[in-house]
Protein backbone atom coordinates (compact mmCIF):
# COMPACT_ATOMS: atom_id res chain seq x y z
CA UNK A 1 0.00 0.00 0.00
CA UNK A 2 2.88 2.47 -0.43
CA UNK A 3 0.93 3.93 -3.36
CA UNK A 4 -1.90 4.97 -1.03
CA UNK A 5 0.81 6.49 1.88
CA UNK A 6 2.79 8.47 -1.15
CA UNK A 7 0.01 9.70 -3.03
CA UNK A 8 -0.94 12.65 -1.11
CA UNK A 9 2.49 13.45 -0.20
CA UNK A 10 2.79 16.70 -2.30
CA UNK A 11 -0.03 18.12 -0.12
CA UNK A 12 -0.18 18.42 3.85
CA UNK A 13 -0.25 15.42 6.09
CA UNK A 14 -4.00 15.24 6.75
CA UNK A 15 -4.88 16.24 3.37
CA UNK A 16 -7.18 13.18 2.31
CA UNK A 17 -6.47 10.78 -1.07
CA UNK A 18 -9.87 11.84 -2.44
CA UNK A 19 -9.05 15.65 -2.24
CA UNK A 20 -5.59 15.40 -3.64
CA UNK A 21 -6.93 13.17 -6.27
CA UNK A 22 -9.67 16.02 -6.79
CA UNK A 23 -6.74 18.74 -6.54
CA UNK A 24 -4.32 16.97 -8.83
CA UNK A 25 -7.14 16.33 -11.34
CA UNK A 26 -7.51 20.23 -11.49
CA UNK A 27 -3.94 20.75 -12.54
CA UNK A 28 -2.50 21.39 -8.84
CA UNK A 29 0.35 19.19 -8.24
CA UNK A 30 1.87 20.51 -5.42
CA UNK A 31 0.68 22.88 -1.82
CA UNK A 32 2.70 26.07 -3.79
CA UNK A 33 0.24 25.23 -6.83
CA UNK A 34 -2.67 27.06 -4.37
CA UNK A 35 -1.25 29.65 -3.13
CA UNK A 36 -3.96 32.84 -4.07
CA UNK A 37 -6.52 30.15 -5.59
CA UNK A 38 -10.06 31.11 -4.17
CA UNK A 39 -11.71 28.85 -1.82
CA UNK A 40 -14.47 28.68 -3.39
CA UNK A 41 -12.68 27.56 -6.71
CA UNK A 42 -11.30 24.70 -4.43
CA UNK A 43 -14.24 23.72 -3.10
CA UNK A 44 -15.99 23.19 -6.59
CA UNK A 45 -13.68 20.00 -6.66
CA UNK A 46 -14.28 16.17 -6.14
CA UNK A 47 -13.11 15.34 -2.99
CA UNK A 48 -12.31 18.76 -1.83
CA UNK A 49 -14.20 19.45 1.04
CA UNK A 50 -14.01 21.90 4.45
CA UNK A 51 -11.73 19.56 5.71
CA UNK A 52 -9.42 19.31 3.33
CA UNK A 53 -9.43 23.26 2.72
CA UNK A 54 -9.22 24.03 6.43
CA UNK A 55 -5.67 21.49 6.50
CA UNK A 56 -4.31 23.45 3.41
CA UNK A 57 -5.29 26.93 5.10
CA UNK A 58 -3.62 26.05 8.33
CA UNK A 59 -0.24 24.87 6.12
CA UNK A 60 -0.15 28.22 4.23
CA UNK A 61 -0.26 29.92 6.82
CA UNK A 62 2.48 28.46 8.51
CA UNK A 63 4.52 29.59 6.05
CA UNK A 64 3.08 33.07 5.84
CA UNK A 65 0.91 32.51 2.88
CA UNK A 66 -2.88 31.49 1.88
CA UNK A 67 -5.40 30.77 -0.13
CA UNK A 68 -7.23 33.87 -2.36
Amino acid sequence: MAGAETEDADFPKGTSNPAARGLRGAGYTCLDDLVGVPAAELKKLHGVGPKALTVIQAELERTGRSLG
